[in-house]
C-alpha cells in the first residue's frame, strides 16, 4: 500500500469514482448525499473495490452502513487507511 497518498488525492480519487457511477463530477461535493447522487448499494460495493485497488483499504459493508454523504465516505476510507498503516508499522 502506498503511504504517500494525501487526503486531497484520496478525496479526488473517491469523488472521481463516485462520478463514474452517473452523477456529474461537479455534483460530487463533500456535502452531497449519496442518495441525492443516486449512489446505491451496488455502487458502494464497486467503490469498495476501487478503494481496495487504489489505496489498499478493504471496506466491509458495515464500514459504509451509516454513511450518508460523500465527505463521510471519504472520512471512513481515510480513517480505515490510517488504522491499516498503523498496524503495519
Amino acid at each position: 500500500m502506498s503511504e504517500t497518498k494525501t487526503r486531497e488525492e484520496i478525496t479526488e480519487g473517491i469523488c472521481d469514482a463516485l462520478a463514474s457511477f452517473g452523477p456529474d463530477r461537479d455534483q460530487v461535493t463533500l456535502d452531497a448525499t449519496l442518495a441525492d447522487l443516486d449512489i446505491d448499494s451496488l455502487d458502494l460495493v464497486e467503490l469498495a473495490q476501487i478503494v481496495d485497488e487504489q489505496y489498499g483499504v478493504r471496506l466491509e459493508a458495515i464500514d459504509l452502513k451509516d454513511v450518508e454523504t460523500v465527505g463521510q465516505a471519504i472520512d471512513v476510507v481515510i480513517a480505515k487507511r490510517e488504522r491499516t498503516l498503523a498496524g503495519q508499522a
